[in-house]
């Protein structure tokens, strides 16, 4: 039995798709600069989907079994692709930068925020003792 002419709508429609959007589309190709620092595009993928069909009243009385009915059917798709942040990696470093820093969570907000805090407390420590500040950074470190 062959199949349904809305089955052939659907897979080209997805074959189409599978085209348009893989894997690169999401995390992006890395990009590297002239000073060695590596940026990676993060993307959100939306993808939409409809299909549909109806098959006709034949102008004949009798229908056999290898009459087919007139089929008429379409079939619609919609990507859209949004940039939401940006991997950074420089000298070992990694940081991953939103697009939208409205939405950014509180806990993204305080793991950017500690190492201006450590060095707030190294910093301050160092007024306090008669120790020079790079043998106390350097303890601090070996911890």
């Amino acid at each position: 039995m062959d199949s349904h002419p809305i089955e052939q709508l659907m897979k080209s429609t997805l074959e189409n798709l599978k085209a348009m959007v893989d894997v690169n589309t999401v995390v992006g190709e890395p990009i590297k600069s002239h000073d060695g620092t590596t940026i990676i595009p993060i993307s959100k993928v939306t993808l939409g989907f409809a299909s549909g069909g109806t098959e006709f009243l034949s102008n004949r009385s009798s229908r056999e079994e290898d009459d087919k009915l007139p089929f008429g059917g379409g079939s619609s798709s919609g990507v859209s692709v949004k940039p939401i942040a940006f991997l950074v990696i420089k000298e070992g470093n990694v940081r991953l930068i939103p697009v939208d820093q409205m939405n950014i969570n509180i806990f993204d907000r305080i793991i950017d925020q500690i190492p201006s805090i450590l060095n707030l407390f190294t910093k301050d420590s160092c007024k306090d003792k008669e120790k020079p500040c790079k043998e106390e950074k350097r303890e601090i470190e070996e911890e």
